[in-house]
């Protein structure tokens, strides 16, 4: 098998349906196969997409993974990842749409740079305009400083204040960066058995960053790369009764990441500021939220 595609559904029979349907539209120059991974959805949606998709199914081209309970977006995936055969591992969101060519160009390139361990396509929302975090630096003091200051906003082509999110770079071209996103995701099989799978400590958010840093310090390239695109219906697949949690799990991924990759670089100030910075921003959100629901 060249690919095996990654989707974690929960509670999303519509988007996921639609994103495996944005998939299969598309004949393919390779082989490939499909894992549905459900984490504990309670609607059905499930049973539904196994009716809905018999066929591929009983062909082998959708295989159904249904977990007992929700362990978080990393777990998902990588119960997958442990039992892929592939060349090639594609983390997909369930809120995606796949266009044209993207997985034919995206594998091509991937098979004609050998020293590329992960890829990223030009994400776009579907108002046309540019998903910020399919290119990313990753989150030092000083970009993550610059972001939260609003330098990055205030100067977005100014190569130091605007790294967060590589806004002083063409969204139309392709380079290596530090970040891609999980959305879109696609890895070399022999990269994750160098690096390992998903950091399962993420429940959600920050895992795809943990990833690339990982993948990056075993000197494999990331490379966004603009000649594939998908639209991602950013934030459709949150359940709105899990918002508390999620806004939560954003900001301990921070947390997570620094104590993982960088505490240990800096002096006690500065994780201190980190500190303030992270939970301060996250009181700020939950105090906004309340105000306004």
């Amino acid at each position: 098998m060249d690919l095996s595609i990654i989707i974690v559904n929960y509670e999303t029979y519509d988007l996921t349906r639609q994103t495996i349907e944005s998939v299969i539209k598309h004949e393919q120059p390779f082989e490939y196969d499909i894992f549905l991974v459900d984490n504990a959805s309670k609607d059905k949606s499930i049973e539904r997409l196994q009716e809905y998709f018999q066929k591929e199914s009983e062909i082998g081209l959708i295989k159904f993974i249904l977990n007992n309970e929700n362990n978080g977006f990393a777990y998902a995936n990588n119960i997958a990842i442990k039992i892929t055969t592939s060349k090639y591992v594609l983390l997909l969101n369930s809120d995606t749409i796949v266009t044209g060519n993207c997985l034919k160009d995206s594998v091509n390139y991937m098979d004609t740079h050998e020293d590329v361990g992960a890829l990223g396509c030009k994400v776009v929302l579907p108002d046309g305009k540019l998903d910020k975090a399919c290119r990313r630096s990753f989150p030092t003091f000083s970009v993550s400083f610059y972001k939260m200051t609003g330098l990055s906003s205030l100067f977005p082509k100014n190569k130091r204040f605007g790294r967060y999110n590589l806004t002083y770079l063409s969204e139309d071209e392709t380079y290596e960066v530090d970040c891609i996103v999980g959305a879109f995701m696609l890895v070399r099989s022999k990269t994750i058995y160098e690096v390992g799978l998903l950091d399962e400590i993420f429940f959600m958010y920050g895992e795809d960053i943990d990833w690339c840093y990982r993948i990056k310090a075993e000197n494999w390239k990331i490379i966004y790369y603009s000649d594939a695109k998908i639209v991602h219906y950013k934030g459709a697949s949150n359940n709105r009764k899990q918002n508390k949690k999620l806004t939560y799990e954003f900001y301990r991924a921070m947390y997570i990441f620094y104590n993982k990759h960088y505490k240990e670089g800096y002096p006690w100030i500065t994780t201190a500021a980190t500190y303030m910075g992270i939970w301060g921003m996250y009181g700020l959100k939950m105090f906004k939220n309340y105000i306004i629901r």
